[in-house]
């Protein structure tokens, strides 16, 4: 399956965008699901359908689904209480009833990523659109996979759970309570499905788009969304100008748009749709706003390591920065990862192998690429001591 994932500043009309793209998919015979995240029905608003919990049809072709969180938080909270009814009942825990359950934080978010997962495995559909939250929040929904994974990996390391026939010997040798079975097959089984999320967002048939209003506001947020979508290895395979005003609408306004425009085609594919004078509803100005279509281009970018032994004795890893200032930018060795952060973006990676036996020499950005020089340490590579 193909999965587009559209996303821009808030007011951008990335929803719009979204339900264009689905319906234009839908009409040229491809079996689509169009996903949205947002708490009231905005898709249902543009398509002039009612959407709901489960995927429903509303043309041929496009079926859209709009995820309930508060039911998803009720089904995991009730299947939690099931599970450990043996240490509540002890600690005498009064249980939550369903009626009396909101969402906590972060429960919008592992919903979406969930329906995201189970859609994009599905066997119904050829292509997923996902409507995703503005581009703030659409770049830490996509970076929470990566590092709940990590956060699962340093608090119940998965190789400790081949010591599970031992952890009641060890438990009264240690003289301390050891974590029961139940808290590590809950662990696995969240390790499981981030991956199978990350595995969606990584793989080469998953595209990203962004959507912004061509100014002054949308070039700064352009900028900053695309270099968080780089530290996430990602860029944006199309950039949607929304709402062009025409030639005869203020000179000031189609001046200061055109010149953004002319920015942009620099960096990126951009597709214009114009502006329609009002906010689109229904199918027919969906249509007139001809969204650009889905290709086959993808949006996942490599970071190579290149091998300059032989020339300078080092290896050096280039990290595609686009937008990046030098003095935003801060590295930090911890053991076998590199904490990058670039502006308001930080994320911590695992070294490549051969990275390990090595020591960071330098960095430099150039050309919009980070490029940090590691030499071999002696003691690690015998052949060149």
């Amino acid at each position: 399956m193909r999965t587009l994932l559209i996303t821009g500043p808030g007011g951008s009309g990335r929803t719009t965008v979204a339900a264009a793209t689905a319906l234009r998919a839908a009409g040229e015979g491809t079996r689509t699901l169009l996903l949205g995240a947002d708490r009231t029905d905005t898709l249902g608003a543009a398509l002039g359908a009612t959407t709901g919990p489960a995927p429903l049809p509303v043309s041929s072709h496009l079926s859209v689904w709009r995820p309930d969180a508060v039911a998803g938080f009720r089904d995991d909270l009730a299947a939690f209480q099931e599970r450990s009814a043996g240490v509540l009942d002890l600690l005498g825990a009064s249980r939550l009833d369903a009626e009396e359950v909101t969402p906590l934080p972060g429960a919008e978010e592992l919903t979406l990523l969930r329906a995201l997962r189970d859609a994009a495995l599905s066997e119904r559909f050829d292509l997923l659109v996902v409507d995703l939250p503005p581009a703030p929040q659409a770049l830490a929904l996509l970076a929470l996979p990566e590092e709940l994974r990590r956060y699962l990996r340093r608090l119940l390391p998965p190789e400790r759970q081949a010591a599970r026939a031992l952890r009641p010997v060890l438990g009264r040798l240690a003289g301390v309570p050891m974590p029961s079975e139940w808290l590590y097959d809950t662990a696995a089984r969240w390790d499981t499905e981030l991956a199978a999320v990350e595995a969606v967002l990584a793989d080469r048939h998953t595209a990203v788009r962004l959507v912004a209003e061509p100014g002054p506001a949308g070039a700064d947020a352009v900028r900053e969304t695309v270099l968080g979508l780089a530290l996430r290895g990602l860029r944006p395979d199309v950039l949607v100008a929304n709402r062009v005003a025409a030639e005869e609408w203020p000179a000031g306004l189609v001046a200061q748009q055109r010149k953004a425009l002319e920015e942009w085609r620099e960096s990126y594919d951009v597709r214009q749709l114009p502006h329609l004078g009002r906010d689109p509803r229904g199918t027919d100005d969906l249509t007139a706003l001809s969204a650009p279509g889905v290709n086959e281009t993808t949006s996942t970018v490599e970071w190579p390591v290149v091998d300059r032994l032989a020339e300078d004795g080092v290896l050096v890893w280039h990290i595609p920065l686009p937008g990046a200032a030098r003095e935003d930018l801060d590295l930090i060795r911890r053991g076998d990862e590199l904490v990058v952060t670039a502006g308001p973006f930080r994320r911590i990676v695992a070294l490549p192998s051969a990275l390990r036996r090595c020591t960071v020499s330098g960095a430099a950005l150039r050309d919009g690429e980070l490029r940090i020089r590691f030499t071999p340490d002696p003691g690690l590579w015998p052949d060149r001591a």
